[in-house]
């Protein structure tokens, strides 16, 4: 017996494939908008409630400083008076009268030397402390009293060392981020689990090999917890030295503006400050979140 396919059977079954091409797609194109509209609402809820506390902070400020006798100036005046130095951060008219983005890259620069060498020597240091007994209950003590030394306390005797204001902003930088970044160090070194250190035993790993692949992995988020802290007094200590030292940091400008009662570019220039603290505060955040793999230091 031989089966006969009609005109309309072929119609039927490409419409019914192309529905089912249709119904695939359709699943397959759900997933994609609800993933896609998922993070559209991340980011606008991220975004969104800081730009109305900052909206309705300008607004009260712009309301309280009103009055023609206000010895601050409102948000509108710092915009009159200042809106160069936000459009254009980058300008240089003179050796000393330069944009304030060139004047936060030399304090930056001088931040990366410190900021470096703190780290550098603050993870070994800490290693050594978190590791022995002995080290420990004669270096802890001291670092506990110089960590509480404010930072311009260091600059007459860095100056006086070093007869320079550029190695010794370095050396007050170095100085005032080094101890929590050995403190953390040494916390999350004296908190790896006995079962690694077991291991490491089994293994028969050296001392370079326990430190690469048992102690910095292990420790690694305290060390980052370190870090951030550090890296926020280094860009603390910078301004505060550059004030003093002089140069064409970012500081500096705070205070010529402020003999020059130029109030409005000191508004601008704590601004900058923020920021730039903001976003350095957040490279080493996200560096830390992608060697610890997003771990927590408990």
């Amino acid at each position: 017996m031989t089966m006969q396919i009609t005109k309309n059977d072929l119609v039927d079954t490409t419409v019914a494939d192309d529905r089912s091409i249709d119904e695939l797609y359709a699943r397959r194109r759900v997933p994609l908008v609800e993933k896609h509209g998922a993070r559209i609402r991340a980011f606008f809820a991220a975004i969104v409630p800081p730009m109305i506390v900052l909206a309705i902070l300008l607004g009260l400020w712009q309301l309280l400083c009103l009055a023609p006798s206000s010895a601050l100036p409102s948000p509108s005046r710092i915009w009159s008076e200042a809106n160069d130095l936000i459009l254009h951060p980058f300008f240089v008219a003179g050796p000393q009268d330069l944009g304030l983005g060139w004047r936060v890259l030399t304090s930056l620069q001088r931040v990366a030397f410190g900021f470096g060498l703190a780290s550098v020597a603050g993870v070994l240091l800490g290693v050594i402390v978190g590791q022995s007994q002995w080290a420990m209950r004669g270096l802890d003590p001291l670092f506990q009293v110089l960590r509480t030394v404010p930072p311009l306390a260091w600059l007459p005797i860095s100056l006086a060392a070093f007869r320079d204001s550029y190695p010794s902003a370095i050396f007050v930088i170095f100085i005032t981020s080094i101890w929590p970044i050995v403190i953390n160090t040494a916390v999350g070194v004296r908190n790896i689990p006995q079962d690694y250190r077991n291991v490491a035993a089994v293994l028969r790993l050296n001392h370079f090999e326990f430190f690469w692949k048992i102690m910095i992995p292990s420790a690694a988020p305290y060390i980052f917890t370190g870090l951030r802290i550090g890296v926020g007094l280094s860009w603390l200590a910078i301004v505060a030295a550059e004030m003093l030292t002089g140069g064409v940091g970012i500081g500096f400008f705070i205070w010529d503006a402020w003999n020059s009662s130029r109030l409005p570019d000191i508004f601008v220039a704590l601004a900058y400050i923020g920021v730039t603290g903001f976003v350095l505060d957040r490279i080493v955040a996200a560096i830390g979140a992608l060697a610890t793999r997003g771990a927590q230091a408990s």
